[in-house]
C-alpha cells in the first residue's frame, strides 16, 4: 500500500460529494474516513428515528463514494471495535493509516469540532479545516453583518443575502414589491380541516437500511421513539424526489398554511425537507432555485415561494451564523433563570393535553414535526413552565431526524426559549391556548381543558402559564416594547385571580396536571 497523504474526515451531517474536503482528492494517496461511534447516540439519548437517519445515510454514501473509486476507512457499530468514542475511532484510524495530515469541512457542531482538532493536536498532525460552501454564506460573512450592530434581527440580513444572491428580485428591487409576505402566510385551516392532502414521498427501506433498522431496535432497545414507520429519504437520488414532489404538490399552499395545525396529520404543506438538507443530501441553492422556478411558471404563487425562501435562504443561515460567532457561551445562557425539569412525558408522550399529545406522539413515531409545533406547542410549553434551557436542548437535539446542533441550538435556546435574552428574537414567543385553538383545528374541541380558562379544574395550561409567565417576568418584560401591551393585560387580573394563576401553575409544575397514565 501507497503511503497516505491526506485522511479526509466525513462526518455523519457531511454527506456531499462535492464537499470542500473532496478538493485536490487524490485516489492513490488519500483515504476517506467515516465511523459510526456510540456516544454520537448517547451523549444525548438519541430517538430511534434520528439514529436510523443518519446511519443509513453514512453507509449509502459511502458507498457511493466507494463507486467513485475512493478508498473508504469505514467503522460500522457491531464491529468489535465500535464501543468506543469517535475520538478513540479517529485515533485508532491515525495509528493504523498513518497519514501525513487530516482534512476537514467544517463541522455543525462545536464540540464535535473540539474534538476533532484535540485529536490532531495530540497525534502532531496539521488539521486542514475547510469552508463549507453548502451554505449562502460564511461565518466570517455573517460575522461582518453582526459587527457594530446593538441587536440582530433575521429580516435585515435575509435582504442582504436576497440581493447578494438576486434570489427573488427584478431590478433590484423585491418581486411584488416587498421583501416579507409573512402576514399573508397566518392562515388556518378552518372547521373543514385539510381538505385532501397529497401524500408526501416515504421509501421502502432498502436492505441497507433495514440492517441499520434492526442495528438500532437492538443496540438502543431503550431509547425513545419507533421504526415502525420509517421511511426517510437516506439517498441523494431520494433526497431529489423528495424535492421535486413538494415543489409539485404542496409548495403552492405552503405559504398560506405554514403555520396550520390539525389532530392526526404530521405532514401537511411542509417540505420535510431538513434532514436532508442538513445531511447535506441537498444543497439549499437547488432547492431555493427549484421554488423560484416554481414561481417564474406560474405553478406557486409569490407568498409561498417566499415563505419557503426565507427559512432556507434566510433563517437557516442566520440561526448559523448566530451558533458559530456565540459559541461555546451560547449554550450556557439561561436568561430567564428557568430551573424546572422537562417532564418525563415529553419522552412518552403520555399527556392529557391534547395538542402535546399530537405533536408528541408524531414526534416519538415519525421523528419529525413541524415548526409551529415546534415552537408554539412543545418550545411554548416548556418555556412557559420555566424549564431549565439546556434540558429542552437535549430534548430537541435527541428526537428529530434534522437535528445537527449549529441550527438546533439557536432555534431552541434562542427562538423558542428565550435563553440568549433577546439576541436572536426581539421577544418570547408566548400565548395562551386560544392561539392553538385558533391554528390547530380540531385540538381543543377533544381536550379535557378549555383554552378560554386560565383557572380551575378545565384550565388550559398554557393559558395558565402564559398569565403566570406574565407575572413572574412582568419587571423584564414590561421593558420590552413589543410586550409591553401583553404586560398591561395583567391589570384586568384581580389580587384574587392573580393567586388562583399562581396555585393553578404551581400543581402544573408538580406534576398534578397534564399527565395521564398509559393505554
Amino acid at each position: 500500500m501507497s503511503e497516505i497523504d491526506a485522511l479526509v474526515l466525513v462526518l455523519g451531517d457531511q454527506l456531499d460529494l462535492e464537499s470542500s474536503a473532496f478538493d485536490g482528492f487524490d485516489a492513490a494517496h488519500d483515504v476517506v474516513w467515516m465511523a459510526e461511534a456510540a456516544d454520537e447516540s448517547t451523549h444525548v439519548v438519541s430517538a430511534k428515528q434520528r439514529i436510523a437517519v443518519f446511519l443509513a445515510a453514512m453507509r449509502h454514501f459511502a458507498n457511493s463514494l466507494r463507486a467513485k473509486g475512493s478508498r473508504v476507512d469505514y467503522t460500522r457499530l457491531g464491529e468489535a471495535t465500535a464501543a468506543r468514542s469517535l475520538a478513540d475511532e479517529l485515533h485508532s484510524a491515525i495509528e493504523r493509516l498513518k497519514p501525513q495530515r487530516l482534512v476537514l469541512c467544517a463541522p455543525g457542531d462545536w464540540r464535535v469540532y473540539r474534538l476533532i482538532r484535540a485529536v490532531a493536536e495530540q497525534a502532531g498532525l496539521p488539521l486542514d479545516v475547510r469552508d463549507d460552501r453548502h451554505f449562502f454564506c460564511t461565518v466570517r460573512d455573517f460575522a461582518d453583518h453582526a459587527k457594530g450592530r446593538k441587536s440582530l434581527r433575521l429580516e435585515y440580513f435575509y435582504r442582504e443575502l436576497r440581493e447578494r444572491h438576486g434570489v427573488l428580485m427584478h431590478d433590484g428591487k423585491p418581486l411584488g414589491g416587498q421583501w416579507n409576505f409573512d402576514a399573508e402566510n397566518r392562515e388556518s385551516f378552518g372547521q373543514g380541516g385539510p381538505g385532501d392532502l397529497p401524500a408526501p414521498l416515504r421509501f421502502a427501506p432498502n436492505a441497507i437500511t433495514r440492517e441499520v433498522i434492526e442495528l438500532v431496535n437492538t443496540r438502543f432497545a431503550d431509547h425513545p421513539g419507533t421504526l415502525d414507520h420509517f421511511g426517510w429519504p437516506v439517498t441523494r437520488e431520494h433526497a431529489l424526489q423528495v424535492l421535486a414532489s413538494f415543489i409539485a404538490q404542496r409548495l403552492p399552499n405552503f405559504g398560506r398554511y405554514q403555520d396550520a395545525m390539525w389532530p392526526g396529520e404530521p405532514w401537511l404543506y411542509h417540505s420535510l425537507l431538513a434532514g436532508s438538507l442538513n445531511l447535506k443530501l441537498l444543497n439549499p441553492r437547488e432547492v431555493v432555485q427549484a421554488a423560484e422556478a416554481a414561481h417564474h411558471v406560474g405553478h406557486a404563487p409569490l407568498q409561498s415561494v417566499e415563505g419557503f425562501v426565507r427559512q432556507i435562504l434566510g433563517w437557516r443561515e442566520y440561526v448559523r451564523g448566530i451558533y458559530w460567532t456565540q459559541m461555546p457561551g451560547y449554550l450556557e445562557l439561561n436568561a430567564l433563570d428557568a430551573q424546572e425539569h422537562l417532564p418525563a412525558w415529553y419522552w412518552t408522550g403520555h399527556t392529557d393535553m391534547a395538542c402535546l399529545h399530537d405533536a408528541l406522539a408524531q414526534t416519538l413515531t415519525h421523528g419529525y414535526s413541524h415548526h409551529i409545533q415546534r415552537l408554539m406547542v412543545t418550545g411554548l410549553y416548556a418555556l412557559m413552565l420555566g424549564v431549565q434551557p439546556k434540558q429542552v436542548h437535549s430534548w430537541y437535539l435527541a428526537v428529530y431526524v434534522d437535528a445537527v446542533e449549529w441550527v438546533e441550538l439557536p432555534n431552541t435556546l434562542g427562538m423558542s426559549q428565550y435563553a440568549d435574552g433577546g439576541l436572536m428574537g426581539s421577544k418570547p414567543y408566548i400565548a395562551t391556548g386560544k392561539y392553538i385553538e385558533r391554528m390547530g383545528g380540531k385540538h381543543c374541541a377533544g381536550c379535557r381543558y378549555d383554552p378560554a380558562l386560565r383557572e380551575g379544574e378545565r384550565a388550559c395550561p398554557f393559558t395558565t402559564l402564559y398569565w403566570d409567565f406574565l407575572m413572574r417576568h412582568e419587571a423584564r418584560l414590561a421593558k420590552n416594547p413589543r410586550m409591553a401591551l401583553q404586560v398591561k393585560n395583567l391589570a384586568r387580573l384581580s389580587d384574587a385571580q392573580k393567586l388562583a394563576v399562581g396555585e393553578r401553575a404551581g400543581a402544573i409544575r408538580r406534576g398534578e396536571v397534564g399527565q395521564r397514565e398509559p393505554a
